[in-house]
This record gives structure tokens, C-alpha cells and sequence, in this order.
């Protein structure tokens, strides 16, 4: 079936960086567009990023600060993000796309938090 384990996230401090990791399983993993979705305190979901073949795309709130990779050799799923800012705080999850562009599995996210 189809897995998807998020890891990486922590406490960092303003300015600092943290790389989130994604392993997937269960799927061929190459042939899928993946997301990176996140969820702040008491908000809905933001969409972060998205990854395909050649092909990566960001949330403007992010653009420049993070960068998003994949290894399909390790079916592994990456987020770099540099320069992290208190708003960067949430639960970060990564998805896979399925019909119409939407996620249609979800890993169990990984908890960012960025303060001093």
C-alpha cells in the first residue's frame, strides 16, 4: 500500500534551516507529481511545493528560501528551506498527486517550528 513518512522536522531559531525528508513507498514513485503541503496553528492547509519531472513550483511565501527535490532512485522526497522565519511554523506534510492535481495520499507530517 501506499506510504508516505515524513521526517526532519524540529526546533530551529530564526534565520536557521532544516532539511524534511519523505519516504515513499508502495507506488512507483518516478512517475508521480509530489507536494509539500503545510498547516500553521489554527489555520487551513497552504500548499508549499510541487515537484515533477524537471519541473518544480512554489508558494510565493517561500520562493527563493526553499527548494524542493527528489531522489527517485531512494524514492525519497526532499525540502530544503533556508532562512526560516517564525510563519514558517506548522505541521509539514508531503503528498502525492493524484486525478486533477489533487493529493490523494498524505504522509503523517512533521512538526517545523522556528522561534528564539
Amino acid at each position: 500500500q501506499v506510504q508516505l513518512v515524513e521526517s526532519g522536522g524540529g526546533l530551529v531559531q530564526p534565520g536557521g534551516s532544516l532539511r524534511l525528508s519523505c519516504a515513499a513507498s508502495g507506488f512507483t514513485f518516478s512517475s508521480y507529481w509530489m507536494y509539500w503541503v503545510r498547516q500553521a496553528p489554527g489555520k487551513g492547509l497552504e500548499w508549499v511545493s510541487a515537484i515533477g519531472v524537471g519541473s518544480t513550483y512554489y508558494a510565493d511565501s517561500v520562493k527563493g528560501r526553499f527548494t524542493v527535490s527528489r531522489d527517485n532512485a531512494k524514492n525519497t522526497l526532499y525540502l530544503q528551506m533556508n532562512s526560516l522565519k517564525p510563519e514558517d511554523t506548522a505541521l509539514y506534510y508531503c503528498a502525492r498527486s493524484g486525478a486533477y492535481n489533487s493529493p490523494d495520499y498524505w504522509g503523517q507530517g512533521t512538526q517545523v517550528t522556528v522561534s528564539s
